[in-house]
């Protein structure tokens, strides 16, 4: 029943809508010219919007964004310096750490890009010139992701540290490598044969190179902390050389190894949880900083601690009295301790007993002669209390 009324309903409705459009067309007054004047007047407010937007050249609420705008918003501006990042994806890696805060990784891989240098011109027995292209903060996810393929990644440990870092070797050096060490002509560019995985030969020339550069690390890391690279396994994809999760920052490293006419890059990826433990020496501007220490004010002060003069005050014994006792004391009472001409005193500095004794006279002074050092006092004095 209610379908077949409802367009009954939908009828009357629109008839009911009608009869009071024609009632506010007949309405008296002027009533009528009025709405008129105000449609008039708001047409002609939103016309003169439109020309003042189109003057200043600013994007209005209803014009669409052109692909320049959008690339712009997103951060992905291809104008823009390759180490800056605007928009949304500024936004987005805010939170990452970035390398500068850790000024000492400049000076170590500065070191190893000169000891490479020398150690792969004997590796190769090549004209070999090693440079550092920059160092960058990233994600370990969108590093993996932007690897370019075929690429072979070797994943080292840091046994000191007890965790892992990813070495990256593009296929020019890879194809470089290779020709340089099976005695390719001088001269020429390595011929690379695409379509193909990476042959035996090939990975064990790599991981050689691979070992060279992780002992050279070795030595740029030895000033600062002593830490043993050692090669774990050699992948050739990205999924399987996976060291940490994908949102976790990272430092990445990029080299530029160059052979007269051949070459490559070659990048060493830190996540920084590998790194954690020599954060602090890391935090360093130059090597042996000390963080708000002064070696020459602790040495000072430390010699005038030894100089200071203490008082010393030698207790025969002591004993319990009450409040009432000590304020009825009379000249001439005798006060009676517990102890004997024989038994020995002890030596407080404050509060603190010091050294212990045999009371006695030395020409017209009256001596102490050192018997017990505090550590036995305090040995004594925790017998007695387990004894209570």
């Amino acid at each position: 029943m209610a379908d077949e009324d409802e367009p009954v309903d939908e009828e009357a409705m629109m008839a009911e809508w009608e009869a009071m459009a024609a009632e506010d067309e007949e309405g008296g007054d002027g009533s009528g010219d009025d709405n008129e004047e105000m449609a008039a007047e708001w047409e002609a407010m939103a016309d003169s919007d439109t020309d003042a937007d189109d003057d200043d050249d600013s994007p209005s609420s209803g014009r669409v964004l052109d692909q320049d705008e959008i690339d712009s918003l997103l951060g992905f501006d291809g104008d823009a310096d390759a180490g800056e990042t605007t928009g949304i994806h500024a936004l987005i890696n805010s939170a990452l750490v970035s390398y500068e805060r850790l000024p000492m990784l400049d000076i170590i891989f500065d070191r190893m890009v000169r000891m490479m240098s020398t150690s792969l011109r004997n590796f190769t027995s090549d004209n070999i010139e090693v440079s550092l292209d920059n160092i960058t903060s990233v994600r370990f996810g969108d590093y993996l992701n932007s690897i370019p393929l075929p690429a072979m990644l070797g994943v080292f440990r840091a046994e000191e540290w007890d965790n892992y870092g990813l070495m990256t070797i593009d296929s020019s050096l890879i194809y470089s490598i290779v020709d340089v060490l099976l005695g390719g002509r001088r001269g020429t560019a390595a011929m690379r044969i695409e379509g193909r995985p990476y042959t035996t030969i090939e990975q064990t020339l790599v991981e050689r190179m691979i070992s060279v550069v992780l002992k050279d690390m070795c030595g740029a890391f030895e000033p600062l902390s002593p830490v043993n690279f050692t090669f774990d396994r050699l992948e050739t994809n990205p999924r399987f050389a996976t060291i940490a999760r994908p949102p976790n920052a990272a430092v990445l490293i990029k080299l530029r190894v160059d052979m007269e006419d051949r070459g490559g890059r070659l990048e060493v990826l830190f996540p920084y949880a590998t790194l954690e433990p020599v954060r602090e020496l890391l935090l360093q501007r130059f090597m042996g900083e000390k963080f708000g220490r002064d070696t020459i004010w602790e040495t000072h002060l430390a010699t005038e601690l030894w100089r200071a003069d203490v008082d010393l005050s030698a207790i025969m014994d002591e004993v319990s009295m009450s409040l009432g006792e000590v304020m009825n004391f009379e000249v001439g009472q005798t006060i009676l301790f517990n102890k004997t001409p024989n038994d020995e005193v002890v030596l407080k500095c404050g509060e603190v007993p010091m050294v212990s004794g045999a009371i006695g006279r030395s020409g017209q002074h009256v001596a102490v002669m050192v018997r017990h050092t505090a550590d036995r006092l305090t040995l004594d004095d925790e017998h007695m209390t387990g004894m209570s």
